[in-house]
């Protein structure tokens, strides 16, 4: 694979080379809708959801002509499984029947945790900006994953010197707090892309995801707290303890989204919320990592249902709870492999997947190019085979 940050090949359209989009794309790489303006901001989370009003949909003459392509291609009908399913949806998300992956990038949000005092994670905080000059010098698993498979990465750390506050005692974040970590996540979403993977790093933000999963799921908090970084069974009983008396503290507020996210969440997570709508309205495919990060994309599919059609789920996590909300957000995840560092890796690692659907629907040839008799009757070039 050729380095992150670099345009890699998807081949060559087989019979000639790649059509225009379906329609204009605009400077942030998506199709150009009036619902969409490349200057829209969150100023204050009200913003926010004027926003999910009126998003924009997939392009569905482009998903139509990738189906109809994808119908001529050598081989059977559906035989290459979701493979061509996803090329598909990228097709309808970029706005070209056949979709390219030259422009993929990684994002890592770090946040740091007031929560961690209660003793809910294996780890200091001190790691989190540890792990963040590990990522910026190249050391970490996820430097290595999207060098791998052909994307850039860009990492950005949240204030981690100024924790948020420890949830069981206030909410973790004001008003302003929530406001400007959307922002930054909103804001990161500068250049044109074909796709985007989305993670995290933060010491404690495992309790943060259960928080505001059992919040906006609704059971018992044992349900939803897992061991994280590698707590033992009094660890995790410990944490499911501490996410309780956060939800009882704040029982009051949960029936807002937003307020969830202020009161249990995290930076790093409020700014994935604001990436991951600023990608919808870019019309910016993306991949999703684990748990913490599919908490970030449960706040918006609380607040609208449909807010994360641009999506897919990267992996499942061994995170216990990730099956739960997965279920919940109706995502079929890609990859199963145990995986449960964060940092984007689920996602990065299914970038691959992506890269494979692309390769096989853009550079197959069809039935009539390669000479090979086709179904239903039908020779090479189309007419009615005896």
């Amino acid at each position: 694979m050729p380095p992150a940050g670099s345009k890699p090949s998807t081949g060559p359209v087989a019979g000639g080379t790649l059509p225009p989009p379906c329609r204009p794309i605009n400077r942030l790489g998506g199709a150009v809708s009036p619902a969409s303006p490349a200057d829209a901001t969150i100023a204050t989370p009200q913003d926010l959801r004027a926003l999910l009003r009126d998003l924009p949909r997939p392009d569905e003459a482009c998903a139509a002509a990738a189906r109809a392509r994808q119908a001529q291609l050598t081989k059977p009908p559906g035989s290459l499984g979701r493979l061509e399913d996803l090329a598909v949806w990228l097709a309808a998300w970029q706005g070209r029947a056949n979709p390219v992956l030259e422009r993929v990038r990684v994002f890592v949000f770090a946040g740091n945790h007031g929560v961690t005092a209660r003793g809910v994670s294996a780890f200091p905080p001190e790691v989190t900006v540890q792990m963040v000059a590990n990522f910026r010098a190249g050391g970490a698993a996820i430097n290595q994953l999207a060098d791998c498979f052909g994307a850039g990465l860009e990492v950005v750390p949240l204030e981690l010197e100024r924790p948020t506050a420890d949830f069981t005692t206030a909410p973790a974040m004001t008003e302003e707090e929530c406001a400007a970590a959307l922002r930054t996540g909103f804001s990161s979403l500068e250049e044109p892309l074909d796709l985007l993977a989305l993670g995290e790093m933060g010491i404690g933000n495992t309790t943060a995801a259960a928080a505001v999963t059992a919040a906006l799921l609704g059971g018992p908090a044992t349900r939803f707290v897992g061991p994280g970084t590698g707590l033992d069974g009094e660890g995790v009983r410990r944490k499911a303890a501490v996410v309780e008396e956060g939800l009882r503290r704040h029982r009051d507020a949960l029936s807002d989204p937003l307020e969830v996210l202020r009161r249990l969440g995290g930076r790093e997570i409020a700014a994935m919320t604001g990436l991951l709508l600023a990608a919808r309205l870019r019309r910016v495919p993306v991949l999703l990592d684990g748990y913490v990060c599919c908490a970030a994309a449960a706040v918006l599919h609380a607040l609208e249902p449909d807010a994360l059609a641009h999506c897919q789920a990267g992996h499942r996590s061994a995170e216990p709870a990730h099956r739960l909300l997965l279920e919940h957000l109706g995502l079929t995840p890609l990859l199963d492999l145990g995986m449960r560092l964060g940092e984007a890796s689920g996602a990065a690692v299914a970038i691959g997947i992506l890269r494979a659907a692309v390769a096989c629907h853009n550079g197959m040839a069809t039935f009539a190019s390669a000479g090979v008799s086709g179904g239903e009757g039908t020779t090479t070039n189309g007419e009615e085979g005896s």
